[in-house]
């Protein structure tokens, strides 16, 4: 009696565990989430990465290149009247502000700022030190990935950090404009994606991907 209870016991286990797997299932078909993004050479002919990692960009008077991404396919249960929930977001450490001074920040914010509180850090731009929050105070601050932060945004709402970056949802080929002009020949910047697959319940994967770029 006792080994049928058991084994009974044991095959209802089973049961349960099988079913809660097929009910939360790796997000993604190739069980492995792969992400892939390049600069697109039609609008930036030559644009190629280099041994040393960083992707060569020439100036090519369109004040711009494209980011293209390819990622991989979600289960279909993440799949929702054949829209897919998978949002890529863009950033970068590289900003504007004064319509023509550039400066940099290790962090980029919607990842760093408001994860590591680096909002009031001092940032050296030529011979002055500012944080983010007397920046924004005096001028509008504009991010390669192209949206902005102006004296009107609020810092410290709960809501904040969803205010920053750019996104493209819903689709497995992502893409973006990064912001270039002749002026930027010569510096360099880190272009930050994340890709999250499945953004409803379930099991999630997410997976960063650092682009370095040098201006020519």
């Amino acid at each position: 009696m006792r080994k049928l209870i058991l084994f009974l016991f044991t095959s209802l286990s089973f049961v349960f565990c099988d079913r809660n797997q097929k009910e939360d299932p790796f997000p993604c078909i190739d069980g492995i989430c792969n992400t892939e993004f390049v600069i697109d050479s039609i609008s930036t002919p030559g644009a190629k990465i280099h041994p040393d990692g960083y992707w060569r960009v020439k100036y090519q008077d369109l004040n711009y290149f494209t980011i293209r991404g390819k990622v991989s396919e979600l289960d279909s249960q993440y799949v929702l009247n054949g829209v897919p929930l998978i949002e890529t977001s863009f950033d970068s450490d590289y900003w504007i502000v004064f319509d023509t001074i550039e400066f940099k920040t290790p962090m980029y914010s919607y990842l760093g700022w408001f994860n590591n509180q680096t909002l009031d850090n001092p940032i050296s731009i030529g011979n002055y030190t500012y944080t983010i929050r007397q920046l924004v105070s005096m001028e509008s601050i504009f991010n390669l990935a192209g949206y902005e932060i102006t004296k009107n945004t609020c810092l410290d709402c709960p809501y904040s950090s969803t205010l920053f970056g750019t996104h493209s949802k819903y689709n497995y080929y992502p893409t973006q404009n990064i912001f270039f002009d002749d002026e930027m020949a010569g510096d360099t910047a880190s272009i930050f994606v994340q890709v999250v697959f499945n953004t409803d319940v379930g099991k999630r994967e997410i997976r960063d991907v650092e682009m370095k770029i040098i201006f020519e």
